[in-house]
């Protein structure tokens, strides 16, 4: 295994998935101390940017999800610092943060995505529930975790989702709900893991339903014909690469009864828990954890 020097976790943060990326960083962090990697752990939310530089960090592992850790901010501090970090860079952590322009590029390159809309103060319900059907998910453009997030069945309700969704973000989607399954699909470097199918008695795949419940399913192998999985596999791949993402990272899909892919979203950095899925599927190649987070690291690097 190569010297990485020492090498800072970023955890924390400032974002409301900040419980999360603590569970994430730690579990990164015990990972890599038992591989023998001089790795400490660094909140984010706690220190100030600067001691990254002061300590002389020669890379880190980002654990951090959502705003002001996933969406391009962290990682421009660290290029302004020359500090090499893991996961997607500037452009591509902005745009994969952002669900609405992630679906414009998509589009623009023929991928299959829910359509939607979006939601202000002056939104006619009415006409975007004729355009979308019920039910609806809306949620916060710019938030992960399903954290603001609903799915709702009539325009009154349509109404109270978007007063929620707003609290998080000024920028609200309304999304046409799939029916069919949920997978999702990890990217490890250039290659797709196996996918996994989720299966919740929930309403829908939740935060409650991803981190604190224990009656979600998680399928992997995920049951596809393997001719149909390599070939979504491929589509994950290529939805990926669309948006600039590199280093690793989570597409979550929905598949309608006629076998359609729907992409709905790229995670840039995922969760590392014990529910977490990018381990899941690592493990569906006979990868570690630990093993998976030395090829992440080793991923790292600045522009």
């Amino acid at each position: 295994m190569k010297d990485f020097g020492k090498v800072g976790v970023l955890l924390g943060g400032l974002s409301a998935e900040r419980e999360v990326s603590l569970k994430s960083g730690n579990a990164v962090l015990a990972a890599l101390k038992s591989r023998g990697v001089n790795a400490h752990a660094f909140d984010t939310g706690k220190r100030n940017l600067d001691e990254l530089f002061e300590e002389k960090f020669d890379r880190v592992f980002i654990a951090l999800h959502g705003r002001y850790g996933e969406d391009g901010t962290m990682q421009g501090a660290l290029e302004l610092m020359g500090i090499p970090y893991t996961g997607s860079g500037v452009m591509a952590s902005a745009l994969a943060m952002d669900k609405w322009r992630t679906k414009l590029l998509w589009l623009s390159a023929g991928i299959s995505t829910p359509e939607y809309a979006l939601l202000d103060e002056h939104t006619n319900y009415e006409q975007v529930a004729e355009k979308l059907g019920f039910p609806i998910f809306v949620k916060p453009a710019r938030e992960g975790s399903s954290i603001g997030m609903s799915k709702v069945n009539s325009v009154a309700e349509l109404e109270k989702a978007y007063q929620l969704a707003v609290k998080f973000d000024a920028l609200v989607l309304a999304e046409q709900f799939i029916e069919g399954s949920e997978y999702t699909a990890a990217i490890l470097g250039e290659e797709p893991l196996p996918l996994i199918r989720l299966e919740t008695p929930r309403t829908f795949y939740d935060y409650e339903a991803k981190y604190l419940l224990d009656d979600t399913r998680y399928l992997c192998p995920c049951g596809l014909p393997e001719e149909q999985e390599k070939a979504i596999q491929a589509q994950a791949l290529k939805a990926f690469q669309v948006i600039g993402c590199r280093g690793w990272g989570r597409a979550d899909v929905m598949i309608d009864k006629s076998g359609v892919a729907y992409f709905l979203e790229i995670n840039t950095s995922p969760g590392m828990t014990d529910h977490s899925l990018v381990p899941m599927a690592a493990r569906g190649k006979n990868i570690a954890f630990d093993e998976l987070v030395i090829q992440i690291l080793e991923l790292a690097n600045v522009g």
